[in-house]
């Protein structure tokens, strides 16, 4: 079968507006991993800290993660971690002037900074065969996608 892909979509007709996403997800945790966290005693170091970095790094990185992504030029970037009993979310805001884009760097950025989370804390996390039940990355979404016309 030949099939023609096209690599990267053509905007060049697009007008630049203000354009602007939240995304959020979150990490379920048990409860002595959490107490890590709050206590600041998980030896990787400062898990808001490092996951808000990874987030922000994955934001600007977007392009290279996923191959049809414009490079967006990015004016703002927020990253907001509400820690719970069971759980910490992390939602990413993200703003810029363009022709297209931005959610996806939005969910890009929690998903990067989710990662980075339970990379630190998964010694917390195993269980004695080694596995992580009480683990789960979910409710990733795109919150809210706004453009100016």
């Amino acid at each position: 079968m030949d099939k023609e892909i096209e690599g990267v979509v053509d905007i060049s007709h697009k007008e630049i507006i203000k354009r602007s996403a939240v995304a959020s997800g979150l990490l379920r945790l048990s409860k002595q991993a959490i107490e890590a966290i709050n206590s600041g005693s998980v030896k990787k170091g400062n898990v808001i800290e490092a996951s808000t970095i990874a987030a922000i790094q994955a934001v600007k990185e977007t392009p290279r993660i996923i191959p049809h992504c414009h490079p967006i030029p990015l004016e703002g970037c927020k990253v907001d971690w509400k820690v719970s009993d069971d759980s910490v979310r992390c939602t990413v805001s993200v703003t810029a002037h363009y022709k297209t884009g931005i959610e996806m760097e939005a969910i890009t950025g929690v998903c990067a900074g989710l990662l980075c989370a339970l990379d630190m804390v998964k010694s917390f996390e195993k269980d004695s065969n080694g596995q992580y039940p009480h683990s789960e990355i979910c409710d990733v979404k795109i919150v809210e996608k706004f453009k100016s016309e």
